[in-house]
């Protein structure tokens, strides 16, 4: 072929390709309107099938935030899981030498503090030494909304499922989340959950949260949706629940708190809910303004720098902070019990002085990665504990130090004084007698009313 000729039928070639390129887009848009058309015709439809909104587990509950970005998903009640002692171990029948709860029942209490009509539930088998089994789980209003019942609100159980299944087998170290399931639940109420294990976990190594300050209840065989347990076997811990999340309105946010025992309620009421997070819990309730939920990732015992009762503050960061669903904020309370262990030498005290103040900087960085603003809270008094207070003082004279650190570092974004709040003015080494439970270490309902009033609620918008 010539060349002229050839240009001019590779200029007719080019001329012709987006109109080509238009007839193209045309025919792949219509395609896909058949196809979706024919989707819609497939999917099912809650009308006919005669389901019903409030007693469904709804897989698609992900939609309204993906339609419109009218919702996401907040951490609405939290429980630090631990490897369970022996001494915390379901009591007897439930415990056996080969494992526990075969064919029994579990009902355990909670108190949620987001707002939702969508909410999942975390399993937790962190710590097990098998896998983790559930037959059935369901979720109900408790009977008059009070915690630590054993009788649920006739017709309000709702049944959890896990990726559509009735039962999931949750493996060693892992955890499991439920499908979302419609609930009519305001911030601050009480839900009821319950568990069966047909088979038990095979293992006494189980995962639990001990501190529950609620009582939960055990009864031999499956009364999974059944109004009461009479004759259940009661029990203050909490088993293989973590966590229970809220689908909430955009602006909902969730404050963690770091702590150990002061902050997991050692000194509140059973079924009182009246830990200091419980009523930081209230006081953002009735402040109203966008929703702020308390989601408490503390244990008796725990420390910021070592393993106690669970893993140290460090090592679990990520997991129950980092990790929790929709945490703008996080309260730091932690390293009375690292000082309290601590040998009472300078050497020693010393060392665990500059070791905190070294974490708390840690924990900083690695939060605010995350786009999370961290709170310092200064640590509380000892002064007269048989265990913590030494005579020569020189524990006390770290919790100055690190307490000094905490005021005055500028690594906060914020510093929450509760040793101002909560100490003796005649004897500023000790508790508040007014907010001392008698072994001053511990706060009392009151005592925790003042850590409550003393955090600033402006730091939560």
């Amino acid at each position: 072929m010539p060349q002229s000729a050839y240009v001019r039928s590779r200029d007719r070639r080019s001329a012709a390709r987006p109109y080509l390129a238009a007839v193209l887009v045309m025919a792949l848009v219509a395609a896909v309107a058949v196809a979706a058309q024919a989707l819609r015709g497939l999917a099912p439809d809650d009308s006919r099938a005669g389901a019903s909104a409030e007693t469904r587990s709804d897989t698609r509950a992900d939609a309204p935030a993906a339609r419109g970005g009218s919702a996401r998903w907040v951490a609405a009640w939290t429980s630090m899981p631990q490897l369970t002692e022996p001494r915390n171990m379901p009591p007897p029948p439930f415990t056996r030498d080969d494992g526990v709860l075969h064919d029994a029942t579990l009902r355990q209490t909670v108190r949620v503090t987001a707002p939702g009509d969508r909410f999942r539930f975390r399993f937790s088998n962190a710590f097990g030494g098998a896998d983790l089994p559930l037959t059935r789980a369901a979720v109900a209003l408790p009977a008059g909304g009070e915690a630590g019942v054993d009788g649920i609100v006739p017709g309000s159980s709702r049944p959890l499922t896990f990726s559509g299944q009735p039962s999931v087998n949750v493996p060693v170290g892992a955890q499991v989340v439920s499908d979302p399931v419609r609930l009519d639940v305001a911030p601050g109420a009480n839900l009821t959950v319950t568990l069966y294990l047909a088979d038990g976990q095979a293992s006494t190594d189980i995962t639990s949260h001990p501190g529950s300050r609620t009582t939960s209840y055990l009864l031999a065989g499956d009364h999974t949706d059944a109004p009461a347990l009479p004759g259940a076997t009661p029990t203050d811990h909490w088993y293989f629940l973590s966590g229970i999340e809220a689908q909430a309105p955009a602006r909902t946010a969730a404050a963690a708190v770091l702590g150990d025992s002061l902050s997991d309620g050692r000194g509140s009421t059973t079924n009182g809910n009246d830990r200091w997070p419980d009523q930081l819990a209230d006081r953002l309730r009735q402040r109203g303004g966008p929703p702020v939920a308390v989601v408490n990732q503390a244990a008796g015992g725990n420390r910021v720098l070592d393993d106690g009762l669970g893993p140290n503050a460090l090592a679990r960061l990520d997991r129950d902070v980092l990790a929790t669903s929709g945490v703008r904020w996080l309260l730091v309370f932690e390293g009375v019990n690292d000082i309290g262990t601590a040998p009472a030498t300078e050497a020693a005290q010393r060392a665990v002085g500059d070791e905190l103040t070294a974490a708390y900087d840690q924990i900083v960085t690695r939060a605010h990665a995350q786009g999370i603003r961290v709170y310092g809270a200064t640590l509380t008094p000892f002064g007269g504990n048989g265990s913590y207070d030494d005579p020569a003082g020189l524990r006390e004279e770290t919790r100055q130090r690190v307490n000094d650190w905490i005021r005055g570092s500028g690594r906060f974004d914020a510093v929450v004084d509760f040793d101002r709040a909560v100490r003796d003015p005649a004897n500023p080494r000790a508790l508040l007698p007014a907010a001392d439970t008698g072994d001053h270490l511990h706060l009392n309902p009151e005592g925790y009313a003042l850590l409550a009033r003393a955090v600033p609620l402006r730091l939560f918008r």
